[in-house]
């Protein structure tokens, strides 16, 4: 009995892992909307120039305090500035924020992390007992400690190598900002990649690789880091919104960004005193609701990644 031969046409390829990993996060509503939101707001940051109306540093002495109008979007505050350029120039501060701090965190995270999990021994005490010293103090307000001790020696060296024009420009807070976070997020991860190092170590495809002569670090950097790093995108996206939320409350409190740099924090600490005003109330909901969208929205999309990437976790 002849066989009938099936089309090539019909046969189809079985998908990938990350092409499992992106149709399970797709059919995850929450997940979407949230990168939706995420994609918008760096759609904004990028194209910041071409959206806002006026300078966000403009000031317009015959409307100040106003409420929104045809010319000002959301009105303007007691300077005369339009409140809807800044809120666009601090969505900019906020993408700034959500790709360099996890970035440097990471880096830290990982480096810190594979030295401590893989070499052990005492390496991976005095890299642990760090990291506990660091978990001692209360996040944010350890933050601020960094932030406001930090602050006033990056000043004094950037004007002492002739980069006043630099410190002028506000540069420096990011580089505060930045690096304050940076110093207290990195021992959650290093802590989280020891612990998968740890695991994955023992595991028959490193023992294989170690068996046939493979490199120690290549090893780790080639075979057990990939494999360890899903939790480790999980947690970083999830975080994103902490992380936004770590510098508004900086800026709130005057230590983060300052002006001309705008930020959500620093027009929220301007603008509280108008939250009863029946015209100029929308100069500090605008930002806070804001605000609250895009750290939802970052979770949402920590959250959908988790039950994408761990399909099988109740």
């Amino acid at each position: 009995m002849a066989v009938k031969a099936i089309p090539h046409a019909k046969i189809k390829k079985p998908r990938t892992m990350w092409g499992d990993v992106v149709l399970r996060f797709s059919q995850n509503l929450p997940a979407m909307m949230g990168l939706i939101v995420v994609i918008g707001l760096y759609a904004v940051a990028l194209l910041a120039p071409i959206l806002v109306t006026t300078n966000y540093t403009a000031i317009d002495l015959d409307n100040v305090r106003s409420a929104p109008s045809l010319v000002h979007y959301l009105g303007t505050d007691e300077l005369g500035r339009d409140v809807y350029s800044r809120v666009v120039w601090a969505a900019r501060s906020a993408a700034f924020v959500s790709i360099f701090v996890p970035a440097l965190s990471l880096s830290l995270g990982l480096f810190f992390g594979i030295i401590a999990g893989y070499v052990g021994g005492w390496v991976d005490t005095i890299v642990m007992r760090l990291g506990d010293i660091l978990f001692a103090f209360p996040g944010l307000l350890f933050v601020f400690f960094i932030a406001a001790t930090i602050k006033p020696a990056i000043l004094l060296w950037v004007k002492g190598i002739g980069l006043t024009e630099f410190a002028k420009q506000g540069f420096v807070d990011y580089i505060v900002v930045f690096t304050a976070l940076s110093l207290v997020g990195w021992p959650g991860l290093a802590r989280l990649v020891r612990g998968q190092f740890l695991t994955l170590r023992n595991r028959e495809f490193v023992l294989a690789a170690e068996a046939i002569g493979v490199s120690q670090w290549r090893i780790a950097l080639k075979h057990i880091l990939p494999n360890a790093m899903t939790p480790v995108i999980v947690v970083v996206s999830g975080g994103i919104g902490g992380t936004i939320a770590a510098e508004t409350s900086l800026s709130f409190l005057g230590i983060g960004l300052q002006p001309p740099n705008p930020s959500w924090g620093q027009m929220i600490s301007d603008y509280y005193i108008y939250w009863r005003n029946t015209e100029l109330w929308p100069l500090l909901f605008i930002p806070s609701i804001i605000l609250v969208v895009i750290i939802l929205a970052f979770t949402f999309v920590g959250d959908g990644l988790h039950e994408a990437l761990n399909p099988y976790l109740d």
